[in-house]
C-alpha cells in the first residue's frame, strides 16, 4: 500500500469539491435537481486573502450546511428553497448606488466595488432569530472603507440598504409575506464599526447566490436578517430608515436587533441556540459573543426597549 504525505499529494488527486458536496447532499436526501445545479453554487476562487483582525477561532460550519439552509424570502420561505431557486439570479452586470447625505455619491460597478480594499477573511459567528447559528469564514472588507469614501455630511445619522428585486426572478410580496424590495438600516456608528463587513465571498470563494451574491452585509453582533443580501443601494439619511422586518412585524423585530439572550422573541426564547450540524443547544452569548467590541455603542440605552 502506497502512503503519501500531504506534501506529496497533488491537487488533482484530491476529490473535487463539487463531487464531495454532491455526495454529501445526496446522502442527506437533497433532490437530484439541486445536485445538477452544483456548478452554479461553486464560486470563483478569491486570491490574496489575509486573515482579518477580528473573528473567532471556532470551527466553521460545513459549507454544505451554510449554502443549503438559508433565509432569502425572495427565493422561498423554506430554508432549502433558496439554494434551488436563487440560481436564476443574474449577478452580472451589477451595480451599487451610494447616495443621499454624502459629498461623493457614486454608482459602483460590482468589480470596482470589491477592489476598494484588500479582501480579508474573517471567521464570524452568525445568529438567526429562529434559534440556529453558524460560523462562517466571510470574505470582504470593513464597510467603513466605503462609508469614508462617500464622505457623509453632518446630516447623515443612519445608513439605509436596499436589496435587488425583480418580480420575474423572485417571489411576489404576497407569496413571501413581506414587502419587497428588502430594506435594512444601521446607525452610522454601527456602519463605521470595524466588525461590520461589506462581504463578497465565503470559504475562499465568491458568494453563492442563495447566500447573498454578489455583495451583502455582515453585522455579526446582530440577528442574521440585519445582514442584508444582494445589495443594490446604500443611502445615507438623517432619520432612522424603515426596515423590512420591523415594518412587517414591529412587535417581534426591532430596528437594532442585537443578539440578546435576555430579550425573548414573543414566540420563543432566545436564551439558547443550535449550531447547524450539531445536536445539542448552547447558551446564546450577549451580542453574539462580541460584547467587548460593541457594548459601548449602546451605553445608556434600554436594550429591552431598543430591541
Amino acid at each position: 500500500m502506497l502512503i503519501r504525505t500531504a506534501l506529496q499529494i497533488r491537487a488533482s488527486d484530491i476529490t473535487p469539491k463539487a463531487v464531495y458536496l454532491n455526495r454529501r447532499l445526496f446522502l442527506a436526501g437533497v433532490p437530484a435537481a439541486l445536485l445538477g445545479a452544483r456548478a452554479a453554487w461553486a464560486g470563483t476562487k478569491l486570491a490574496g486573502l489575509v486573515r482579518g483582525p477580528y473573528g473567532t477561532d471556532e470551527r466553521p460550519t460545513p459549507y454544505g450546511d451554510v449554502s443549503h439552509y438559508n433565509n432569502f424570502y425572495e427565493f422561498g420561505t423554506g430554508k432549502t428553497e433558496p439554494a434551488e431557486r436563487a440560481q436564476k439570479l443574474r449577478t452580472r452586470p451589477w451595480s451599487v448606488s451610494v447616495e443621499g447625505e454624502v459629498g461623493k455619491p457614486k454608482v459602483y460597478d460590482i468589480d470596482e466595488l470589491t477592489k476598494l480594499a484588500p479582501p480579508e477573511e474573517r471567521i464570524y459567528r452568525h445568529r438567526c432569530v429562529e434559534g440556529w447559528s453558524i460560523v462562517v469564514p466571510w470574505i470582504g472588507f470593513p464597510l467603513k472603507v466605503l462609508v469614508e469614501r462617500a464622505e457623509p455630511t453632518s446630516r447623515a445619522k443612519f445608513v439605509a440598504f436596499q436589496s435587488f428585486y425583480d418580480s420575474r426572478q423572485m417571489l411576489s410580496s404576497g407569496q413571501a409575506g413581506i414587502p419587497f424590495p428588502y430594506v435594512e438600516g444601521l446607525r452610522i456608528d454601527e456602519a463605521l464599526h470595524p466588525l461590520t463587513l461589506l462581504c463578497f465571498g465565503m470559504y475562499g470563494e465568491t458568494l453563492p447566490n442563495q447566500d447573498g451574491a454578489p455583495v451583502r452585509l455582515v453585522v455579526p453582533w446582530k440577528y442574521g436578517f440585519k445582514s442584508i443580501k444582494s445589495i443594490v443601494k446604500i443611502r445615507f439619511v438623517e432619520h432612522q430608515p424603515p426596515t423590512t422586518w420591523s415594518t412587517s412585524a414591529p412587535r417581534e423585530y426591532g430596528f437594532y436587533s442585537n443578539v440578546n439572550p435576555g430579550v425573548d422573541h414573543p414566540r420563543w426564547s432566545q436564551a439558547k441556540e443550535r449550531r447547524l450540524g450539531e445536536i445539542f443547544k448552547r447558551a446564546t452569548l450577549m451580542f453574539n459573543g462580541y460584547e467587548r467590541e460593541v457594548a459601548q455603542l449602546y451605553s445608556g440605552m434600554d436594550l429591552r426597549k431598543y430591541y
